[in-house]
């Protein structure tokens, strides 16, 4: 039975999603714990009407996390007592108050930073990007870190650092990757939502196993949180979350403005939008492959909801070589597992083994090293040569619809980081190429949590835009979530 405290803190969450409203408040989960089903935007709504304080929310998340973790593994560093420090002081932003969680691929202050690997020591950073000052000025507070695959290199969560990271849809399969830990501790209601980044495909894969709202933005949109990078800036940083109001509240939080924008900044979407748009839709892959049936009967229910909606939905095929971009993605992915081999032989004198550097990421390095001086030049520009068609085919079309993955999710241990390298690279290959060609272009897209498996696994339908186009993703995205509320869809594990 729900308390008129409850009933009050159910209407928080806001038109977007009063039709799913009722549903979270399971009797299990508010039992529970009274917070664990409102999304961030209405968690902050309590502070800032001083219903609760930013320690109780604090507090209640601590306690979700300790409850749940052991079940899931999503968590690799706590830093509780900072959290509380933070919490207990004087708080600003739209999310003053709100728990949240750092992926392990960034470095914040007073936390361990090992990139899910057993080569970086488990010693507390003080390096300060402008990135984690923009979480910090959004009011967020920072509990501890997310769980990640070594170095973000594979769409798991297995790193050897520590046990695997479970779905909490069905713990016998992954979470995804490289936002594992954070789509895991998302979806089993540990915070409301988590930071999350993206440099082929990580936050729109763990968003799809786990049933959340994961946006990729366009390269630029948001500031440097790494001390450098390499050859092609392919990677950036966002959050996976349950709403889309709360991916599109931290976006206008976080993005870059001013002189310091690369972009128009989006501004703070806050629903949806009028125009009808007009949608390209493909499901095979940038191979030609078809994906499994359950995701073919998805991405098309997903085309069919679209126009229902009065949007005009046609067939467009990518306009570029599939096989050869991901023969040059490669090369990228290769180059981070070459300097990781050649940070640790700088700081050692040593060439690192199996007990330092997972297989995967050993095999990887490897494979660079074979390369010739010109493949990493010749890669980047190769990608590049993409952007003018890509930019053409979006004057075709406002959006395009396509699968996230080729299957709903994958067993743990398929793609763990021991599997024989050739193997492992093709079982990759064949789950989770619709996404890296995004990152290659720069453009922004997103996973919307639309539908399900036969055995409950979620399955996203993912769209992306052109250059600078996440106003137009965030609008449609909040027509879906009212078309079929998925609010109140949550995994088995949710809140305990």
């Amino acid at each position: 039975m729900l308390t008129p405290s409850m009933t009050r803190r159910s209407w928080l969450l806001g038109t977007a999603a009063t039709a799913a409203a009722a549903a979270l408040w399971r009797p299990s989960t508010a039992a529970a714990d009274e917070f664990a089903a409102l999304d961030a935007t209405a968690q902050a709504d309590l502070v800032a009407r001083r219903e609760v304080t930013a320690t109780e929310l604090v507090d209640a998340a601590i306690r979700r996390i300790e409850m749940l973790d052991p079940k899931i593994n999503a968590i690799v560093s706590k830093g509780y007592e900072q959290a509380r420090a933070r919490a207990a002081g004087p708080l600003g932003g739209p999310f003053a108050g709100v728990p949240y969680l750092i992926k392990d691929l960034i470095e914040y202050p007073g936390l361990p930073y090992r990139a899910g690997s057993r080569m970086l020591p488990n010693v507390p950073s003080t390096y300060r990007s402008d990135y984690a000052d923009r979480t910090e000025d959004a009011g967020l507070v920072v509990l501890g870190t997310s769980a990640t695959p070594e170095f973000g290199f594979i769409p798991t969560t297995e790193p050897l650092l520590h046990a695997p990271t479970l779905n909490p849809w069905n713990l016998a399969w992954s979470p995804g990757g490289s936002s594992g830990g954070a789509a895991a501790a998302v979806a089993s209601g540990m915070v409301p939502f988590a930071h999350a980044s993206d440099g082929g495909g990580s936050i729109r894969i763990p968003a799809s196993c786990c049933g959340l709202f994961g946006l990729k933005p366009s390269r630029g949109r948001q500031s440097v949180a790494r001390r450098e990078m390499r050859g092609l800036d392919i990677s950036v940083e966002h959050c996976v979350s349950h709403s889309v109001r709360d991916s599109a509240r931290l976006l206008a939080a976080t993005e870059r403005t001013g002189n310091d924008a690369a972009l128009p900044p989006v501004g703070l979407v806050a629903g949806p939008g009028k125009r009808r748009l007009r949608i390209g839709w493909h499901v095979t892959d940038m191979m030609g492959a078809a994906p499994d049936a359950e995701v073919a009967r998805a991405i098309e229910e997903t085309a069919r909801l679209c126009a229902e909606l009065g949007h005009e939905v046609v067939e467009t095929p990518l306009p570029f070589d599939g096989e050869e971009l991901m023969a040059h993605f490669k090369v990228l992915w290769a180059a981070g597992a070459a300097g990781a081999v050649a940070q640790y032989r700088a700081q050692t004198g040593h060439m690192p083994d199996d007990s330092v550097l997972e297989p995967f990421t050993l095999s990887l390095a490897e494979f660079a090293a074979g390369l010739p001086p010109e493949a990493m030049p010749a890669a980047i520009v190769h990608l590049q040569s993409n952007d003018a068609p890509v930019t053409q085919m979006f004057e075709k079309i406002d959006l395009l619809l396509t699968p996230v993955l080729t299957r709903p999710s994958v067993p743990i241990g398929y793609l763990a980081p021991t599997v024989p390298f050739d193997e492992l690279w093709d079982r990759c290959m064949s789950y989770c190429t619709y996404t890296p060609w995004q990152n290659a272009a720069g453009i922004p897209a997103m996973s919307v949590p639309l539908s399900q498996s036969a055995q409950g696994l979620p399955i996203g339908s993912q769209f992306t835009a052109g250059m600078g186009g996440e106003r137009m993703l965030l609008e449609l995205a909040y027509e879906l979530e009212r078309a079929r509320g998925w609010a109140g869809r949550r995994a088995p594990l949710f809140g305990g």
